[in-house]
């Protein structure tokens, strides 16, 4: 269970973790974590960086607490730790159960207001005669 967190102290970590995540070549190394652990080699690949310049990614990432690095003989392996990701989810899903709350009582709104407008034409809708003949 998520320990409960002074909000002063989460407003600091969620800034910290916004900030980290602002980057998209954090978010891509992110989402190569999110498949596995990978050497620093790996997660450099994909990116036109230096290895010093991915280092200094993954240095952001570690000291916001997005990852790990373990040393193994020469390897320093890294693995995605999901517990800022936790928070920034249990953060915006507030919002998300907000938004999804406001549409689903707009959704009734319209469906009722879509009721009312078929009642309504239909009691305005001239009657026809029928003609004697």
């Amino acid at each position: 269970m998520p320990r409960a967190v002074p909000a002063v102290k989460q407003k600091d970590s969620l800034t910290r973790s916004f900030a980290v995540l602002a980057d998209p070549t954090r978010r891509a190394i992110l989402a190569q974590l999110a498949t596995g652990e990978k050497t620093v080699n790996e997660l450099a690949e994909p990116f036109d960086l230096s290895l010093p310049a991915i280092s200094k990614h993954l240095k952001v990432l570690e000291r916001a607490k997005f990852i790990t690095r373990s040393r193994s003989a020469q390897r320093r392996p890294c693995r995605l730790c999901t517990e800022p990701l936790e928070e920034v989810d249990d953060w915006i899903d507030h919002y998300r159960r907000f938004w999804a709350e406001s549409f689903d009582r707009l959704a009734e709104h319209l469906k009722e207001m879509q009721a009312s407008s078929k009642q309504e034409k239909r009691h305005d809708r001239p009657r026809r005669r029928l003609r004697k003949s």
